[in-house]
């Protein structure tokens, strides 16, 4: 991992003499991010060595350097799950290589179900803490410490200054921005109301599949993290009638506006 880490970056280094400090990681639907950033650099991922390609509609499978509010940031326009088939290690390659890019700070989003009553869909969800039930760890097998520890302290993964930020332009801009815990589990199939309901009963307040493996890999690097989620559908009786990826991305669209400011004006105040 270590010498195609190093391979791939060597890579982008020669393409775009880019040093980054923040990484973002656009979700289903939110890809018109990159409309927000002065784009310098955009490279497809079958043209980087070493990235798998996104299969997700939805997720375009683009790197993109260039700034944000003059914030030198690198995102990645569409991610990489485990249900495409892909390995654990696979999917948070490209959180490896933000890193030895010059990467501090990691931004992810993403789209979830909600179980918390007094959420609704389209709304933005500030993400508190998480619950790992991905059936396969990033971190399993011989460590490299030159990557990171063997232990991961996973206390306040979401950096609490980060989140308070976030809350504050919130208030500033009149944003109704909900905060809660996110549910990772392996997917594709949406949740069954049983599920939803466990999830609800574990204490969680959304679910999705994906994100907390490129969240833990990013604490492993001693990146400071900060993740949103946009409330796709409900779990409820109500709302897991009609679920599926069509109605996701409509969802996400209308939310988007809010999101793409919120991230923005993050990045600015950085």
């Amino acid at each position: 991992m270590w010498e195609q880490v190093q391979q791939t970056v060597e890579f982008l280094n020669e393409k775009t003499n880019f040093k980054p400090e923040i990484g973002i990681v656009l979700g289903s639907g939110l890809g018109n991010l990159t409309n927000d950033i002065n784009i310098e650099f955009e490279i497809p991922y079958e043209q980087i060595p070493n990235f798998p390609v996104s299969t997700v509609e939805g997720h375009k499978g683009a790197l993109i350097f260039g700034t944000i509010n003059n914030k030198k940031v690198v995102a990645m326009q569409g991610r990489f799950h485990y249900y495409e088939g892909y390995d654990i290690k696979t999917t948070v390659f490209p959180i490896r290589v933000m890193k030895f890019l010059g990467v501090q700070t990691l931004i992810v989003s993403n789209a979830s179900g909600g179980v918390n009553p007094n959420f609704k869909v389209g709304d933005v969800m500030i993400i508190t803490d998480h619950i790992n039930a991905f059936p396969e760890h990033p971190l399993r097998g011989k460590n490299d410490p030159r990557f990171g520890p063997r232990f991961v302290n996973m206390n306040q993964v979401y950096a609490p200054w980060l989140i308070q930020k976030a809350k504050e332009i919130g208030k500033e801009l009149s944003m109704d921005l909900k905060q809660g815990i996110y549910y990772g589990l392996q997917g594709p199939t949406f949740e069954t109301l049983a599920e939803y309901k466990m999830v609800k009963a574990v204490g969680a307040d959304c679910v999705g599949m994906s994100t907390v493996p490129e969240v833990i890999v990013a604490r492993h690097m001693d990146m400071e993290v900060f993740g949103i989620s946009v409330i796709s559908d409900m779990g409820d009786e109500e709302g897991i009638a009609d679920v599926n990826h069509e109605e996701v991305l409509k969802a996400v669209q209308s939310a988007e506006p809010i999101a793409r400011k919120l991230i923005t004006e993050l990045v600015g105040s950085l």
